[in-house]
C-alpha cells in the first residue's frame, strides 16, 4: 500500500484530534524551553549528544514499567520516553536536518512499505 491510498480519508475522529492537539502542545513547549530569548538555560545547553543518557535510561524506564504490569507507570514512562524524542527532534529542527513531522513521515513510509 503506498501513502496515496491515505488521501481519501475522512476526518480524524475527536480522540484523534486530541492526540495531535495534544502532541502540538507538547512541541510549543520544547520550543519555548529551547527558544535562545528566555528560554530554559538547561534545555538550551542540551546536545543530542548529552541527552543519550537520558533517551537510553528513559527507555529502560519503559520496559520495567510494562514488565511490572502497571498501565499508569508506563503512560510516565511513555510519555517521558517521548520528551526525548520530541526534544531531540527540536534540536534538529533548529539545526535544519530534520523536524517530527519528518520522522513520522519516515516511520509511516517505512510501515506501509
Amino acid at each position: 500500500m503506498n501513502a496515496s491510498a491515505y488521501k481519501d480519508l475522512p476526518a480524524l475522529p475527536d480522540s484523534d484530534t486530541k492526540v495531535l492537539t495534544e502532541i502540538q502542545r507538547l512541541m510549543d513547549v520544547i520550543a519555548r524551553l529551547r527558544d535562545p530569548q528566555g528560554g530554559c538555560p538547561w534545555d538550551l545547553e542540551q546536545t543530542p549528544e548529552s541527552l543519550t543518557q537520558y533517551v537510553i535510561e528513559e527507555s529502560y524506564e519503559v520496559v520495567d514499567a510494562i514488565r511490572n504490569g502497571d498501565s499508569k507507570d508506563v503512560e510516565e514512562e511513555l510519555g517521558d520516553l517521548l520528551l526525548q524524542i520530541v526534544l531531540q527532534a527540536q534540536i534538529f529542527k533548529e539545526r535544519g536536518d530534520f523536524d517530527l513531522g519528518d520522522i513520522a513521515r519516515g516511520i509511516t513510509d517505512k510501515m506501509i512499505r
